[in-house]
């Protein structure tokens, strides 16, 4: 193993407390995950206020998420080479910076670039405060109480961005969705340095992997933007297509790069690890799932249900105290039993929840049709969530915490992208001829609207049930606990007590 990580070895350090640097880093995540979903609500506000087509937009939400997939992993690796807690206060002075010119826009242009900066202060936020989460708290018990903590709140900062969305939109204006970011992201830079030490990899600096760096990130830009753009381009063009191509070219001559260069962006050797592997391509799944839930359940309590945007977003409330039940139950589950058969719950509680908005009538009720599916989702999405997160780090050296932040965070975000562009184009093929058969008639639109969202609702099923037939086939079965593995001095629960230390593959 490489040099180990300096804070990892030594704990948080004096005067810094494990349980302020928990909170500090989580509210920093609380901010970029609101950011998400905020924006949802009040695109019709936006519209009106800057006068902007329906084309453009779609880009006020895919250019934060583009940018901020695409540099997640250039972030993950810079913040373990150059200093995390720096890198942290940097990303969200960024931010903050970003938020205010949001706020500002004059037009359409000037908001999709502000959006943009703002995707580049998250992708430098995240990993670098899930790194320095992980660095805190050993692997076993206590960092899987605090990764319970973290993906509770960022489970419900995504459904509480729904909400506050739609209330500042109608309150105060739509400006405020951005403005209430910029005091927050100052007070945490300029509270970085009394909470969070600094840490950063003590392996000897090496030269810097700058084309790996470029080749990858131009490539997960190119991808998580074409995905977003497939929905209404068409799978087939030749714009869709050659961009796929392009993707293809840039990440396979990011792998080569990686083989030949002396200090890799993304060390290969990791993906030796089983139960990390596993949980990001789970990951890639399971937030397919999740972008394309919110995105039609949303529609689906406004065509059908006759919602307004404040109401539909309200009525996400117990959803999301479901995810916090759901994140707690496995962060004290999972140091108990393996990760399968908590992610194998999780996921089976999810399927079972789309089935139920499946087969929620257009014309029924909240408590009856939509209540208990929420509460299935909320519960499934807070177990699957934490269990990822955890299984993600397991057998990663300290020093490269960072790299598997970053990986896990990309593969939630090319997650979402891909499941919304591929559920979209099921639920909306052939859509405009079958509008155009109804004649303007209101009811007839209303059904057809409603069986769109109920095919996203089974094609969103379909996916997270394949997502449940990874988590059997492929993670780690073995009896031992997360926690356990990791006293017998391996990170991965298959291989617990035998030579083949940390789940590496030979």
């Amino acid at each position: 193993m490489a040099a180990a990580d300096s804070l990892a070895r030594s704990g948080p350090g004096a005067g810094f407390k494990p349980g302020a640097i928990l909170a500090f880093v989580c509210l920093g995540q609380f901010m970029v995950f609101i950011d998400v979903s905020i924006v949802n609500l009040a695109l019709p506000s936006i519209q009106d206020g800057l006068d902007m087509s329906d084309v453009s937009l779609n880009y006020i939400v895919t250019a934060y998420s583009t940018v901020l997939g695409g540099f997640l992993l250039l972030g993950g690796r810079l913040a373990d080479t150059f200093g995390r807690r720096k890198f942290l206060m940097g990303g969200f002075l960024i931010f903050a910076l970003a938020s205010l010119t949001s706020g500002l826009a004059q037009n359409a242009a000037m908001l999709i670039t502000s959006r943009g900066f703002q995707g580049l202060g998250a992708a430098m936020i995240a990993p670098a405060a899930l790194s320095i989460l992980t660095n805190t708290f050993p692997e076993g018990p206590e960092r899987n109480k605090a990764l319970g903590v973290w993906g509770s709140l960022a489970g419900i900062a995504s459904i509480l961005g729904v909400i506050l969305g739609g209330v500042l939109a109608d309150g105060p204006g739509w400006e405020w969705i951005f403005w209430i970011n910029v005091p927050i992201g100052i007070v945490l830079a300029l509270l970085a340095p009394r909470v969070v030490p600094e840490s950063k990899s003590d392996a000897p600096r090496q030269r810097f992997d700058f084309a790996g760096a470029a080749t990858l990130t131009a490539g997960l830009l190119l991808l998580i933007f074409t995905l977003g753009e497939a929905i209404n381009v068409g799978w087939g063009t030749a714009r869709t297509i050659g961009s796929l191509i392009g993707v293809a070219v840039l990440l396979t001559t990011f792998l080569v790069i990686e083989t030949k260069v002396e200090a890799p962006m993304m060390p290969l050797r990791i993906f030796r690890l089983k139960t990390m592997r596993v949980a990001n391509f789970s990951a890639i799944l399971v937030f397919g799932t999740f972008g394309a839930l919110f995105f039609f359940a949303s529609l689906f309590m406004q065509q059908a249900f006759g919602y307004s945007p404040m109401k539909a977003g309200f009525a996400y409330v117990p959803l999301a105290v479901s995810v916090a039940f759901g994140a707690g139950a496995a962060s004290g589950i999972i140091s108990k039993v393996a990760a399968r058969p908590v992610l194998a719950v999780g996921l089976t509680l999810t399927t079972s929840g789309l089935l139920l908005l499946w087969r929620a009538p257009a014309d029924g009720s909240y408590l009856v049709d939509l209540l208990p599916a929420f509460i299935l989702l909320g519960l499934g999405c807070g177990m699957v969530f934490v269990t990822l997160q955890i299984a993600a780090f397991v057998g990663i050296p300290d020093e490269e915490a960072g790299v598997g932040a970053g990986l896990i965070n990309t593969s939630q975000e090319a997650g979402g992208a891909l499941g919304l562009a591929v559920i979209a184009t099921i639920a909306y093929n052939g859509l405009e001829d079958k509008l155009a058969k109804t004649g303007g008639n209101p009811a007839k639109i209303h059904d057809v609207q409603a069986t769109a969202n109920h095919h996203a609702f089974l094609a969103a099923a379909i996916l997270c049930f394949s997502a449940l037939l990874v988590a059997l086939f492929f993670m780690p079965k073995g009896a031992q606990s997360m926690s356990s593995a990791h006293a017998h001095g391996t990170g991965d629960p298959e291989t617990a007590g035998t030579p083949e230390a940390a789940g590496v593959e030979k």
